[in-house]
C-alpha cells in the first residue's frame, strides 16, 4: 500500500541517488525535499502523473537547507501558487536568502560545480514561509505530518512523520541507502557526516528518538523507501561509532584526509560484502566516491571542532 506516497527520482548526480516525495492526500499534495533548479521539471511531470495541477500543492516541506534537498525550492514555488515552505527556524532565513548557503557549498565544491549542479538559488518571500519548531503539525486535508527536530547531521534539521503510513521522512538523519547494495538481508545503510555540522551524540539520540515511533518505513532522500528500521538503525549506531573512531585515530596526521578517505572506503566496503552485496570493491568505491569524500570532510571538521 503506498498511501499515496511517491518517489521522485530527482536527477540529482546519478540515477537513484537523490528524491523527492510527494504526498497526495484527497487531490491535496505536499513534496518533501525538492532536489535541485534541475529537478522542478521532474517534480512537475510527477504532478501531472498524478492528475494533479501545480495549484493542489499546498506545502513544500524541507528536511534541512543542504542544496541537494532545497536548491530548487525557490525555483518550484513560482510554479505552486498555493504553497508553503515548511523549514527548521535554523533554516528559514538561508531561504530568504541564499547568499550564504551558495558560499558555503562553493567552500565544499567549487564555484563552478555549485553553478552547474545547482544554477542560481531564487529567494523564497518569507511571507510564504512557516517555521517548523520541533512538533510542528503539518495538517494536509486531514491528514497530519509532524515535524521532529533530528540534529545530528546538521542543526537545522527536521525530520516528519507521518502516521497514516507509519513512516519518517528523515532526509540525511537516517543515512543513505542506495538501492544497488540491496541483497537478500534487505536495505544496506551507511550515515551521512557532510561537513559542517555532524555531532554524533545528537545524529544517535535523534535516530532513537525516531524508534520510539516505531516506525515501519523511512522514506529517505538517498535514496527511497527501505524497511526494518530498527536493523538499519542498530547498523547505523556502529557505523557512527566506527567513523568517530576513524577520526580519532588520524588527529594530528598530516595527510589525515587521504587517511579518512581510505578507512572510509575500506569501512564502508567490508560491510557492504558482509551484507551480502555482489558488488566489487571497485564498484562500492565507484558507488559510494562522493559520500565518502564529503564524510572524510565532515568528520575532519567535527574532529577540529572537538579539538578546540
Amino acid at each position: 500500500m503506498t498511501h499515496g506516497i511517491h518517489t521522485i527520482d530527482t536527477g540529482f548526480h546519478r540515477p537513484r541517488f537523490d528524491a523527492s516525495h510527494l504526498i497526495v492526500e484527497h487531490g491535496r499534495a505536499a513534496f518533501v525535499d525538492v532536489g535541485t533548479n534541475h529537478s522542478v521539471p521532474r517534480l512537475l511531470a510527477a504532478l501531472a502523473a498524478q492528475g494533479l495541477a501545480p495549484a493542489a500543492v499546498e506545502y513544500v516541506i524541507l528536511t534541512h537547507v543542504h542544496l541537494d534537498h532545497a536548491g530548487g525550492a525557490g525555483a518550484l514555488l513560482r510554479h505552486l501558487p498555493n504553497a508553503r515552505v515548511v523549514v527548521h527556524p535554523r533554516g528559514v532565513r538561508h531561504m530568504v536568502d541564499p547568499t550564504q548557503l551558495l558560499a558555503g557549498a562553493s567552500a565544499v565544491y567549487g564555484t563552478e560545480e555549485v553553478r552547474r549542479s545547482y544554477g542560481d538559488l531564487v529567494p523564497i518571500p518569507p511571507e510564504r514561509i512557516d517555521t517548523a519548531h520541533d512538533g510542528h503539525v503539518v495538517t494536509l486535508a486531514g491528514r497530519e505530518l509532524v515535524c521532529l527536530d533530528t540534529p545530528g547531521h546538521a542543526r537545522h534539521h527536521l525530520s516528519v512523520w507521518d502516521e497514516r503510513s507509519r513512516a519518517f521522512f528523515p532526509g540525511d538523519t537516517f543515512g543513505l541507502s542506495y538501492r544497488e547494495f540491496d541483497s537478500a538481508r534487505g536495505a544496506f545503510v551507511l550515515p551521512t557526516t557532510t561537513p559542517v555540522q555532524f555531532e554524533p551524540e545528537a545524529l544517535h539520540a535523534s535516530i532513537e528518538r525516531m524508534l520510539e515511533y516505531r516506525p515501519r518505513q523511512m522514506f529517505l532522500t538517498h535514496y527511497g523507501r527501505v524497511t526494518e528500521p530498527a536493523r538499519l538503525a542498530a547498523e547505523l549506531h556502529e557505523q557512527i561509532e566506527a567513523m568517530v573512531a576513524i577520526a580519532r585515530a588520524h588527529a594530528g596526521d598530516p595527510q589525515r584526509h587521504a587517511r579518512l578517505t581510505a578507512d572510509l572506503a575500506h569501512l564502508y566496503t567490508s560491510r557492504a560484502r558482509a551484507h551480502g552485496c555482489d558488488l566489487d570493491a571497485a564498484r562500492v568505491r565507484e558507488l559510494l566516491a562522493m559520500d565518502i569524500e564529503l564524510n572524510a570532510q565532515g568528520l575532519a571538521v567535527w574532529l577540529d571542532r572537538a579539538q578546540r
